[in-house]
């Protein structure tokens, strides 16, 4: 009889020793383990506007979102110049020598389903990044599945030669008007402080506009901001 109420006692506790894998299991079911980082993607070069890089990135990291500045044939850890445009009365900008801004993300490792938006600063980087095959590629497979694309200044020279402006309006640097026609599109000729939404695309003339430009790319992203 002593030997059967041991193997009684033995096999009623045995139950007890399944509760921690339930609670395991409950807490690798969290939504908040599964939920999305939101993030945002930046496209960026060497001489990449000072302003143009460096502000958006600092207020989308402020609002909440994870930012990711790539660059092609760079890697994470490695930096881009940047270059300081200016007004100063002269017939177009002047330009100076920026900082130095630190990639976060290896270009080669960017998919684009991973992000919300796509931001393109302005600068001397659009001029040559629009070269690569794959950076127009990420301006259209973000274009197909509209989401918000944010660019300035110079940035929509890459909008328009990854062919997503024809038939919509777009702002630019006012030297980048003729590239905006030849791509099909409408250059909107609105106050350097200003900014335009078309569907998806968010885009402004220069610097100047930053708090214009970005609200209503925060808007677009679904972001709410109230004080």
């Amino acid at each position: 009889m002593a030997t059967a109420k041991k193997t009684t006692a033995a096999k009623g506790k045995a139950p007890a020793k399944k509760a921690p894998a339930k609670k395991a299991a409950a807490a690798k079911s969290s939504p908040l383990k599964k939920a999305p980082a939101k993030k945002i993607l930046m496209l960026v070069g060497d001489y990449v506007e000072d302003y143009e890089v460096m502000v958006p990135f600092q207020a989308l990291l402020m609002l909440g979102y994870g930012v990711e500045a790539v660059c092609p044939d760079k890697k994470a850890g490695e930096v881009v110049r940047t270059s300081v445009h200016d007004f100063e009365g002269d017939q177009t900008y002047s330009e100076k020598r920026g900082h130095n801004f630190s990639l976060n993300k290896d270009f080669a490792a960017v998919k684009t389903a991973d992000y919300l938006g796509l931001v393109i600063p302005g600068g001397r980087a659009p001029e040559y990044i629009r070269l690569n095959p794959r950076v127009l590629e990420i301006v259209r497979e973000f274009n197909a599945a509209k989401k918000p694309i944010a660019a300035i200044c110079h940035g929509p020279l890459v909008l328009a030669a990854a062919g997503v402006l024809k038939g919509r309006t777009c702002s630019a640097y006012p030297a980048c008007s003729p590239d905006v026609g030849l791509a099909g599109g409408k250059y909107a000729d609105i106050a350097l402080d200003a900014a335009i939404v078309e569907g998806n695309l968010v885009t402004a003339p220069a610097w100047p506009a930053h708090p214009a430009w970005i609200a209503k790319f925060a808007a677009l992203l679904g972001a709410k901001i109230s004080i």
